[in-house]
């Protein structure tokens, strides 16, 4: 593709909408700012000069000039106002267990899994469904129902569960008038 000429070229050149031509020596960070249409090269230029011009004026602090170069700290500025918009790239998943804890260098339980979850004898956990005393207001009186049961998690969710958990909670409790005793024994129940 050829680059445009004049005034042209300059408004151009100012709003960094030639990135994706010109090699530029920065981070990686400054791939995130490229455009992915460059409306100055084009068979119709004078259309597209209009549009230029008001795009520099717009775009100023969010694409990178054609001619800048990304310093380090810059790089990390720049990744901290991207990195709320893209969690699910730049977050990893976590588990939190504590394998040593700091007073008595033991195991520590997920406080989260065992006020959520519950295991039953047999090694399966049950759980409430998402949602379930949420915006009640809306949902129908079938949904609701639905929300009200109590389901199984699967046999990767139990392990995964089981891990996060010490010895304490699979112990076998016994309780008055307890409405899963029917479900803490099962047979023919392969783990």
């Amino acid at each position: 593709m050829a680059l445009p000429c004049g005034p042209l070229r300059a408004a151009c050149l100012r709003t960094g909408t030639l990135l994706r031509q010109w090699p530029v020596k920065s981070s990686p960070s400054a791939a995130l700012f490229r455009p992915l249409v460059n409306p100055c090269v084009s068979n119709n230029v004078r259309h597209w000069s209009a549009l230029c011009v008001p795009l520099a004026r717009s775009t100023q602090s969010v694409f990178l000039p054609a001619t800048h170069s990304v310093s380090p700290t810059q790089s990390g500025a720049i990744l901290s106002r991207v990195n709320p918009l893209l969690p699910s790239i730049l977050q990893q998943p976590s588990r939190t267990v504590t394998y040593i804890s700091v007073r008595k260098g033991k195991r520590k339980t997920v406080r989260s899994v065992t006020q959520r979850f519950m295991r039953l004898h047999c090694g399966l956990w049950i759980r409430r469904k998402a949602g379930y005393k949420k915006k009640l207001w809306k949902k129908t009186a079938a949904r609701k129902k639905r929300l009200r049961e109590i389901v199984f998690c699967n046999k990767t969710q139990s392990k995964l569960l089981d891990k996060m958990t010490t010895s304490f909670w699979k112990r076998r409790n016994w309780y008055v008038n307890d409405p899963y005793q029917k479900y803490h024994d099962r047979t023919n129940l392969n783990m």
